[in-house]
């Protein structure tokens, strides 16, 4: 898995290194990471073949032809691109992605699981704190459903 969250110096080249514990993950025929622009949020998401071939799987149960399937062929596929490592263990991002998510000096690579996330510095800490309210919001909301389900449940007090 794709653990906790790192900040790195891009290099004039646009290379970063990646942390070993991602490069250990990513291991196998190719080696380097799968990129492109997350869906989600305005950042580059990145992973190893296993992340490429789950977004593919999800692309390929929609019919050909639906707009959501184009829009993730477009989004994905077209904006993906094969990051190899070079001995150094680094990879050097896309100037194109660079330019469109503000990376110039200091980045933030964040573990998602599967997945990791790459960010311009203070547009993550802006993010962090959004994700982190909305984290409390959801948690506290999923406790008060839970208690809500245990109280109007019919064998609530032993009896049963």
């Amino acid at each position: 898995m794709f653990l906790s969250t790192f900040e790195k110096q891009l290099d004039g080249k646009r290379r970063i290194v990646v942390p070993q514990d991602y490069r250990a993950l990513t291991a196998g025929p190719f080696d380097g990471v799968f990129c492109f622009p997350s869906i989600e949020a305005d950042c580059i998401e990145g992973g190893g073949k296993a992340l490429f071939d789950r977004y593919l799987g999800v692309i390929e149960e929609l019919e050909f032809g639906d707009p959501i399937r184009s829009a993730l062929e477009t989004s994905v596929l077209g904006g993906m691109a094969r990051l190899s490592f070079d001995t150094a263990g680094r990879i050097t991002l896309p100037e194109l992605l660079c330019q469109q998510f503000g990376l110039t000096d200091w980045v933030v690579v964040v573990g998602l699981g599967d997945r990791f996330q790459i960010w311009q510095r203070e547009a993550f800490q802006a993010h962090r704190a959004a994700q982190r309210d909305l984290a409390r919001e959801g948690l506290a909301s999923l406790r008060a459903q839970q208690r809500l389900a245990r109280l109007s449940s019919p064998n609530v007090g032993g009896a049963g």
